[in-house]
């Protein structure tokens, strides 16, 4: 099996990756120089990969690009807007190692500022390239995604299973923060957040106050309430699924995405559950439950909501098409409602970026 999924370079014997199931695959260096372990995981997007790699979901992941040849348009430079980095998901790269296949040492784009394998080192995280991804990818698939480890230099690591800890808390942040002067106060409950989350509220005439992911924000006063994406096992969160819980007697908005999603199904009463594989791409379709529109999304998630465990307040809002998934909910009553997906996708698709209208017009529809 090593045959099939090795792509023989020159040079490989220095890094190598390793999967729990003992397959070996040498590859070449072009990122920092150690060893790292994780959960190896796989995204099949063509585009976007500084804003995957800095996107606080892929925490404690080794990300494996389907994408046969990355690193053609360099890493971008680190200008701000609203206080956010303009180009980037978050403020450094939560990855714990990357695999590619083919890697340009060549690059060249508008906001190019450096190599993203010169970016990687700054960051302390290893790439290796000369891997068969896609080989590596139908590996995955069949088996489901495997704890594994990069060795360089044969420094060997331990493997390290991300789960067993709570992801969310290191990378929430440690205080509460301020953006925009708008209409609208949106507390922002950081559990992970993108920037385009951010972003897109304060496009839409509001004040956004992010709090750390434990914040008693029940104890707040605000027009709506966001729950953010974020890294590993929802039911690691259960100060946040209590704070939930309390909000879900008020009748404020709540709009959830990601592990949002997954906070606000277990609040309610409902359960999730560890998928095999994982969504990770640009380019997954889902279905409004009772209509015929169908919109393509990007999505970063390894657990899944148990349509089956909704309780008769809520209803299933979107379905994944190609696996029937949960991919969002909605209260019947109550102006809350959540997806799995992200309506807020840099870099693309946006389809669904009207939710955050329908998320700021639930706010004013209750008068705020």
């Amino acid at each position: 099996m090593n045959k099939q999924i090795n792509k023989r370079v020159a040079g490989s014997a220095q890094i190598k990756l390793i999967l729990e199931d003992g397959t070996e695959l040498p590859g070449k260096s072009f990122g920092a120089g150690r060893s790292v372990s994780g959960e190896v995981v796989f995204n099949t997007a063509m585009t976007g990969y500084p804003e995957s790699l800095t996107d606080p979901s892929y925490k404690g992941q080794i990300l494996v690009l389907t994408y046969p040849l990355i690193g053609n348009y360099g890493a971008p430079g680190e200008e701000t807007e609203n206080n956010l980095l303009k180009f980037y998901e978050s403020s450094s790269i939560h990855i714990s190692g990357l695999v590619v296949s083919d890697y340009s040492f060549e690059y060249s784009h508008w906001n190019a500022e450096e190599s993203l394998g010169t970016w990687l080192k700054k960051h302390s995280v290893p790439g290796i390239y000369g891997i068969d991804t896609r080989a590596l990818t139908k590996r995955l698939r069949e088996q489901g995604t495997m704890l594994g480890k990069i060795i360089y230099e044969s420094t060997d690591v331990d493997l390290y299973d991300p789960y067993l800890e709570n992801l969310v808390a290191q990378v929430s942040t440690d205080k509460k923060i301020t953006y925009g002067s708008g209409k609208y106060k949106i507390l922002l409950v950081d559990c992970g957040v993108k920037f385009n989350i951010i972003r897109s509220l304060l496009e839409r005439d509001t004040t956004v106050i992010r709090v750390p992911w434990d914040h008693h924000f029940h104890q707040e006063e605000y027009d709506g309430l966001f729950i953010s994406n974020g890294p590993g096992d929802p039911k690691q969160c259960s100060v946040t699924i209590r704070n939930l819980g309390k909000a879900f007697r008020n009748n404020t908005p709540i709009f959830g995405i990601c592990l949002g999603n997954q906070l606000m199904a277990l609040a309610s009463g409902a359960d999730t559950y560890k998928l095999k594989y994982g969504h990770r791409s640009h380019n997954q379709p889902v279905l409004k439950i009772g209509t015929n529109r169908a919109f393509i999304t990007s999505q970063n998630h390894g657990f899944a909501v148990d349509n089956s465990t909704l309780n008769e307040e809520w209803d299933p809002l979107f379905i994944n098409i190609n696996d029937q998934t949960n991919e969002g909910m909605i209260h019947k009553t109550k102006p809350f409602f959540s997806t799995q997906f992200h309506p807020e996708a840099s870099g693309g698709p946006t389809d669904t970026a009207f939710l955050f209208d329908e998320f700021i017009n639930k706010i004013k529809a209750s008068g705020r």
